[in-house]
């Protein structure tokens, strides 16, 4: 029997929440999901990348890009509209400075070395034969550093001009970043914690946060407040809606940028749509608030909005990887991956051993950050700082607006050699003048200091 309606897109988002509900009954169950702390969404997309390549479903790998592609602009645009409200902490304005500095330069640090570490992989196997795409190995930054979204939303324009595969090569490198968080940073933040390192001693971590489930008739945090009398609309409906009109500006912005510029500019602005959204956002955000009615978006339920984005678009990064194209390219993949991923890990250990303060809590919420995400350094912090009595957490939140301009500017300096013809060489050249930069800062402002221990 034929359905009158296209179910494609529904039947793929049924999909991508019956591995999110398998990733939440394995994490309750299995005890080495909860050793390592595998979120749910990683499990999920874990199965569903052996379920599609068992040929079991028939679904198409593109189709669940295209989730994963709008999943990210969504994250970006809600948070964009999320009003600031960073919690208050006990510790003097200054050192939450001074954590949130030191993470921001840490990051300002990996991200431009990973760019380099990948880019001389790429001029070494040219050397030996192995050609490979010049922007192949600044994938790995946006992978670790970035994360999913961005590996893939760039990869995807990458393809549009000549970069064959560039999405799944860049999600396959978020994944191994996503490894590296959860199977070296555990261990590390645990053997910390056992060498004394921690604050404020070690901790048991709560049973909720070990299994992932909430119990019946515990103490649950709310998701957010009501802003929309429930008689006029559904106050998750104007949340959405928001995000909804912010997707839509965005569209006719880039569209309109788009017909303005060469028709290869006007492709890989496309992978930049998150960008646009967030700074669309920000000014919705701003006349919001200017007319007041800034206490309209709630910022309980923005999050939510974006932490559910951010879920499924993990599950759908992680099933949307071909494993024939990794295969192809094991070798280069393997070995970018893992140098990057030793470096960076002994990078985070020796500087976050100059600190004074917080070495062990700061070092775990970065080191999460520059393999994985954001999310993933909350989740190592959560395990030597329990209760969130330091105030990394805040400090991370500020770090977040810091490092934006090195951030956006090394997001940009990827795509030199498509934009500006530049050689993988020179852009390798200008990344490393990145990185000095930032141990040059690391070291005026006192973070490298030999005499600390």
């Amino acid at each position: 029997m034929n359905s009158p309606f296209p179910f494609d897109s529904m039947l793929v988002f049924a999909f991508l929440s019956s591995l999110l509900l398998a990733g939440v009954a394995l994490r309750a169950k299995v005890g080495v999901l909860q050793k390592f702390l595998f979120p749910s969404c990683l499990v999920g997309g874990v199965i569903g990348l052996a379920f599609i390549h068992t040929g079991l479903l028939d679904i198409k790998a593109s189709a669940i890009e295209t989730f994963a592609y709008h999943f990210f602009n969504i994250s970006f645009i809600s948070l964009g509209l999320t009003r600031d409200d960073l919690p208050a902490n006990p510790a003097s304005g200054k050192q939450k400075i001074k954590g949130a500095t030191w993470m921001a330069l840490i990051q300002g640090l990996t991200f431009p070395m990973q760019a380099v570490v990948g880019g001389l992989f790429v001029l070494a196997f040219g050397i030996v034969g192995l050609e490979l795409f010049p922007t192949f190995g600044f994938l790995v930054p946006l992978g670790f550093n970035e994360g999913p979204g961005q590996a893939l939303s760039i990869g995807k324009t990458w393809e549009a001009v000549g970069f064959a595969n560039a999405a799944t090569i860049g999600l396959t490198f978020a994944a191994a970043g996503y490894f590296f968080a959860f199977f070296v940073g555990v261990p590390l933040v645990n053997y910390g914690i056992r060498k004394g390192w921690a604050t404020f001693g070690s901790a048991q971590l709560p049973r909720d946060f070990v299994v992932g489930i909430l119990r019946e008739g515990g103490q649950k945090e709310t998701a957010g407040s009501l802003t929309i009398h429930p008689g006029n609309a559904d106050t998750l409906a104007f949340q959405a809606a928001l995000v909804g009109l912010v997707y839509g500006v965005t569209y006719a912005v880039v569209k309109l940028l788009g017909s303005v510029l060469s028709p290869d500019v006007a492709t890989l602005l496309w992978g930049f749509f998150f960008f646009f959204g967030l700074g669309i956002a920000l000014i919705v955000k701003w006349l919001m608030k200017l007319t007041g009615t800034g206490y309209l978006a709630d910022p309980g339920i923005q999050r939510r909005i974006t932490g559910w984005s951010v879920d499924y678009l993990i599950i759908a990064t992680v099933s949307a990887i071909q494993l024939k194209i990794v295969w192809d390219y094991i070798l280069p993949i393997s070995l970018i991956a893992v140098t990057n991923g030793v470096l960076t890990t002994v990078l985070v250990i020796l500087f976050g051993k100059k600190l004074d303060a917080f070495g062990l809590e700061r070092s775990a919420a970065i080191f999460g950050t520059v393999t994985g995400t954001v999310s993933c350094g909350l989740l190592l912090l959560r395990i030597v700082d329990p209760e969130f009595k330091t105030p990394v957490a805040f400090e991370i939140a500020v770090m977040n607006i810091l490092v934006l301009p090195i951030v956006g500017g090394c997001t940009l300096l990827v795509n030199a050699p498509l934009w500006w013809d530049w050689s993988v060489g020179l852009t390798v050249l200008v990344f490393a003048g990145i990185l000095s930069g930032s141990l040059l800062l690391l070291k005026l402002m006192g973070f490298i200091n030999p005499a600390i221990k």
